[in-house]
Parts: C-alpha cells; sequence; structure tokens
C-alpha cells in the first residue's frame, strides 16, 4: 500500500468520526468543534486531490467564518439540551434515508472510477485547476454564478430584515432625516441691540 493511500484512508476514517461525532454529541459546542475537524479534513483530502483552491476555500470560508458564528450564537444563546435530544430521534429517519442516497452515490462514483468504465483524461504538468475552475464560472457557467450571488444577497438582507428588533429605550438615528436636514432647523440666528460702552459706566456710576 503506497503513503498517499494510508494518508488517505487515514484522514477518512477521522473525517468519518468526526462527522458521527457532530450527529452524536450532546453538547453543541462539542458538535461544532468536531465540524471543524470535520472541515479541515475535507480540506486536507482536497489538498492530496490537488484541489488546492477548493481546500483554502472551505478553511477560510467555512472553518474561519461561519464556524465561527456558529460557536457564538450557540455560546451565547441558552440552548435547552433536552429539548435538543428530542428532536434527534424524530429527524433520525430522515436523517438515514439521505445517509443512504449520499452512500449510494458516493459508492457509485467509485464503482465507475475502479471498474474500469470510466478514465479521467491525463492533465499537462503546468495545469491549474484554480485557473480552470476561475475560467468555467465567468464563462460558461457566469448565469449561474450570478444567480446564485443574487440569491445568496437576497438571503443576507432578509436574515438581517427578520431579525431586526426597534427598541424604544435605543438612541436611533435616522439617515434620511439626518440628509434632509436644513439650516434653519438647526441654527437661529437672534437679533440683538448692541450697547456702547459709555453709556454702560454712566449706568453704573450712577447706580
Amino acid at each position: 500500500m503506497s503513503p498517499d493511500v494510508i494518508v488517505f484512508y487515514s484522514f477518512a476514517a477521522i473525517l468519518v468520526a468526526s462527522a458521527l461525532g457532530v450527529i452524536l454529541a450532546r453538547n453543541p459546542v462539542h458538535s461544532a468543534l468536531l465540524l471543524v475537524l470535520a472541515f479541515c479534513t475535507s480540506a486536507a483530502l482536497w489538498m492530496q486531490l490537488q484541489a488546492e483552491f477548493l481546500a483554502i476555500t472551505l478553511v477560510l470560508v467555512y472553518v474561519g467564518a461561519v464556524m465561527v458564528l456558529f460557536l457564538f450564537v450557540v455560546m451565547m444563546l441558552d440552548i435547552n439540551l433536552a429539548r435538543l435530544r428530542e428532536g434527534f430521534w424524530s429527524y433520525l429517519p430522515l436523517g438515514a434515508v439521505v445517509a443512504t442516497l449520499l452512500v449510494l452515490e458516493m459508492g457509485l462514483v467509485l464503482y465507475i472510477q475502479y471498474s474500469g468504465t470510466s478514465h479521467p483524461p491525463a492533465l499537462p504538468a503546468d495545469y491549474s485547476n484554480t485557473k480552470e475552475l476561475g475560467r468555467l464560472l465567468y464563462t460558461e457557467y457566469v448565469y449561474p454564478f450570478e444567480i446564485a450571488a443574487v440569491i445568496l444577497l437576497v438571503a443576507i438582507v432578509s436574515a438581517i430584515a427578520l431579525t431586526l428588533r426597534r427598541r424604544k429605550d435605543s438612541k436611533y438615528l435616522d439617515p434620511s432625516k439626518q440628509i434632509s436636514v436644513r439650516r434653519a432647523d438647526r441654527v437661529r440666528i437672534v437679533s440683538m441691540p448692541a450697547e456702547r460702552a459709555g453709556e454702560e459706566r454712566g449706568e453704573r456710576g450712577e447706580a
């Protein structure tokens, strides 16, 4: 057995164990940390498959941003663990069906690859998968890429709009009112009569 195969099966075993730990862990924080381990292991497998761009993107986006947000939300919210455990058994049949379909799909892919019916073309030495991925995204799949970007933007705006809560005791400034303000609304010029210094001294002497 070659070293590449040993490394692949080692990381694959860690990935499967961490994925099972995400589901079976009782503490949500432990589940999130195990999911971070699963993402890092998947990135290592993609590096072994010479998909460096996808591996770095997985670490930067999911581990560096999404999972940090998950951990922040899980640790800030007061999660009812007893109710969370009850929901596990209610979603178990659906999860088992999805897991079975994923296993069948992966088995079909591996069978086609190792049965000799399909062989990937040989790639040149100067081939760059990052360059090829960018070329496909911005040429052949530019419209699906733009549609996906718009959908993600709408999802972000919708999430902000749904979670926005106005508080009466908070000091909120309306930007539209700040832009439409006029000078007469903020500054008032008061005309006051001027007094001469001599008259003031005379009045003081008489007093």
